[in-house]
Formats: structure tokens, sequence, C-alpha cells
């Protein structure tokens, strides 16, 4: 797995070492199909984080970060990652509008690495 602490800012947003690393390891179509599932469950989970709030929820959304983090930097997409990892320490503290910012920039996150994607 790949360090999720670098800054907020690194580029890219997706680290290709991690997929091939991931190929090595299951091959190209077994990685291709978890890829996929990736991208399908992270979507519902952005979702149903806008549906929680965090004065109510603050210990599911931090194990919806836990989550998302840990597969995030799985597939090497550190942008994500790092900010799942945010909001997992901060989920108790965070404010409403806070929380909603946090979102929006993961939900940023996630569109620059899939964008980032091979296709193929």
């Amino acid at each position: 797995m790949f360090d999720v602490t670098v800054g907020l800012d690194a580029e890219p947003a997706r680290e290709p070492r991690a997929y091939e690393a991931l190929v090595r390891e299951i091959g190209e179509d077994g990685a291709g199909e978890v890829r996929d599932v990736f991208w399908s469950e992270t979507c519902a989970r952005l979702q149903l984080l806008r549906t929680l709030s965090p004065a109510q929820h603050h210990a599911r959304i931090a194990r919806e970060a836990h989550s998302l983090k840990s597969a995030a930097g799985t597939f090497g997409y550190l942008r994500l990652a790092a900010l799942a990892l945010r909001l997992e320490k901060t989920a108790e503290s965070l404010g409403e509008t806070e929380f909603r910012a946090l979102l929006n920039q993961m939900d940023a996150a996630y569109a620059a690495a899939h964008a980032q994607e091979p296709q193929g």
C-alpha cells in the first residue's frame, strides 16, 4: 500500500505503480474487476456520506472514511486517500460546513483520479 499522508495537492491524483502492483498480484482481469468495484462502491460511499450529519453520525462517517481511505490507498489514489484520512480523523469535531466542504474536495479528488485512469 502507498503512503496516504502526502500533501493534498500532491500530483498525480493517481499513483500508477499501485495498480501495476495489484496486476502482478492478481492478474489483469482480477485487478480490472476489483477496480470497477472500487469505482462503484466509492461513488455509493460518497453519496451515502452526503446523507449523514457529522453531529449525529460521526462514528459512521469515520468508519466509511476509513474504508474509503484503505481502498483508495490500495489503488494509489493518493489525494482521495489523504482526504478520507482527514475525514476519518476529524469526523467527531467537524461542523456541518467543514464536513460539506471536505466532501466537495473528496468528490473533486474522486473525479480527478477517475479522469487519470487509463481507458482500455
